[in-house]
């Protein structure tokens, strides 16, 4: 069990230098919070061995300092390859009334049925494979299908019936 009080004393008096830091070095509040949290998080992981090093806040500051350098260095990868390549011109379609209308339907399966339609017909598993990976027998995989194909051809059927009475 690690050292709680002594993390937390540790902690307390150290988190206001160490946030101050990681501030001037990415001149974002946010970052910084970030960066510090992270690795207040890998000290108290490995705090029975950073606890006896002389200078446990150095180690905390140079890991900070590392992840705030670290997400910058992505951030400007980013950045680079934006302007190498130019924003994504192609717009992406919305999900058509029929994408829509079949989501709405599969909401109203029970979880299980639902699960097996997507791994089979989205996914494209065999029905061996959803029953593996769902820890059901064959057999059962198969009725969740059949009854899940019985309940969306109602459920799609209504809505259809529906519209037509609308208009």
């Amino acid at each position: 069990m690690p050292d709680v009080d002594g993390f937390d004393e540790f902690y307390r008096g150290s988190r206001q230098r160490l946030l101050g830091f990681v501030y001037v070095l990415t001149g974002d509040r946010v970052e910084a919070q970030d960066a510090v949290q992270e690795a207040y998080i890998r000290a108290w992981q490995r705090w029975s061995t950073v606890s006896r090093y002389d200078e446990p806040e150095a180690w905390v500051r140079v890991v900070a300092s590392r992840i705030a350098v670290s997400r910058w260095r992505s951030l400007r990868s980013r950045a680079r390859a934006y302007l190498r390549h130019g924003a994504a011109t192609e717009a992406v379609p919305g999900p058509g009334t029929d994408t829509v209308e079949v989501v709405a339907a599969l909401r109203r399966l029970p979880e299980e049925q639902r699960t097996a339609i997507a791994l089979y017909y989205l996914v494209g598993m065999p029905v061996a494979e959803v029953a593996r990976e769902t820890d059901a027998p064959v057999g059962t995989v198969k009725a969740r299908l059949s009854r899940g194909r019985a309940a969306l051809a109602g459920l799609l059927a209504v809505s259809d019936l529906e519209e037509a009475t609308d208009a």
